[in-house]
């Protein structure tokens, strides 16, 4: 098998409604975008999909890199063509959540020559999961204890929140929604890099005198060293590496430093399926926890074969809030049964994007 070309597909994103924000002064939802949609197609009648947030952007990586590196390649060898996209990357230096759309492409042929949805031929470990309500930043705290009871209410098991970005207000929440929820109720924290080290330590102790699951990149993820001082003033655990450039490469300093307790994973910014499966497979040689970052289907194909990964990650936003359509009454979410990445099966129930009719209908 060959690829025969390369191209994008350019869709309008409406963006979210109602919008979000995380934290204090940092901006949250997009406003309507142009996104992208990668195309593959081969010489076996097999065409790999792949979205992008960055229509435009991605487009131009194609025309000048990507489509001449592809095309007459074999899309099945994989590692080869990971290993070509880094070397591009030491040229362009692509931005983190484009480059892995090559990747996730070439896995959602991989799995359509198969007849075998992603997870399967990345190893298959499970065939379900449980979620998180990963909140958005709320308004008050007596919100945050609202919105809580929704999520209980919808079946998810557990609640991370993305809050305020005041280290005194946000150990007051910790404090209340803790109180209020119980004690079995696991509860997450994401600072969404809001803080300095002194801060970042301040509600270390306090998330942790809650008892918080993790405590989540509470700093720019620049400084390694800055998370290992941190990592030796709290006890809590710490999720790490989320952002950070180099997949495995990055995330091998944060485990190498022993300041991790858990390292980040998505397809998005972490190199696709391929850098994904790297740094969870890195994790679990030192047994560290790999949570997979992020929903949609991509993130359900790495819930379902990453062992060391405890919870699917839910955004819920808006109030009142509702459970995202992947996420049943009971909290919990199924492997995907449609061969390759599987969004074909999305695409007949809220309609192709623009553009991508002729790819599906064969036509």
């Amino acid at each position: 098998m060959k690829i025969t070309d390369v191209h994008v597909v350019l869709v309008d994103n409406p963006g979210f409604s109602p919008t979000f924000v995380w934290r204090k002064n940092l901006p949250g939802s997009d406003p309507a975008t142009v996104g992208g949609w990668l195309v593959i197609e081969t010489d076996a009648g097999i065409t790999g999909f792949a979205p992008a947030p960055r229509g435009v952007i991605l487009k131009d990586y194609v025309d000048r890199r990507f489509r001449a590196e592809l095309i007459g390649q074999d899309p099945l060898q994989r590692e080869y063509l990971w290993e070509r996209a880094w070397e591009l990357d030491r040229i362009e230096r692509f931005a983190p959540n484009m480059a892995h759309v090559v990747d996730v492409a070439l896995w959602d042929i991989a799995g359509k020559s198969a007849a075998l949805p992603v997870y399967k031929l990345l190893g298959g470990f499970r065939e379900s999961i449980q979620a998180y309500a990963s909140t958005v930043t709320y308004s008050s705290i007596e919100e945050f204890l609202d919105i809580a009871d929704q999520c209980l209410a919808l079946g998810y098991p557990a609640i991370k929140l993305h809050a305020f970005g005041d280290a005194k207000k946000d150990a007051l929440l910790a404090q209340k929604l803790r109180a209020h929820v119980g004690d079995d109720i696991p509860l997450m924290y994401d600072g969404s890099a809001g803080f300095d080290l002194t801060d970042a330590v301040f509600l270390g102790h306090a998330l942790d005198d809650a008892g918080f699951s993790w405590y989540e990149e509470p700093m720019r993820e620049f400084s390694i060293t800055a998370y290992k001082w941190l990592g030796e003033r709290v006890r809590i655990p710490l999720l790490l590496g989320e952002v950070t450039d180099g997949s495995h490469m990055s995330a091998g300093d944060f485990i190498a430093t022993g300041v991790a307790s858990a390292v980040r994973v998505s397809t998005f910014l972490r190199g696709g399926f391929t850098g994904a499966m790297r740094i969870a497979h890195l994790a679990d040689a030192y047994h560290l926890r790999a949570e997979t970052h992020g929903m949609g289907l991509e993130s359900i194909h790495l819930c379902m074969a990453i062992k060391n990964t405890t919870y699917y990650e839910s955004l819920v936003w808006g109030n009142p809030t509702t459970r995202e359509a992947f996420v049943d009454e009971f909290g919990l979410v199924h492997a995907p049964s449609d061969p390759g990445v599987g969004y074909e099966g999305q695409w007949k129930i809220k309609g192709t994007p623009q553009g991508l009719e002729r790819f599906i209908n064969g036509s």
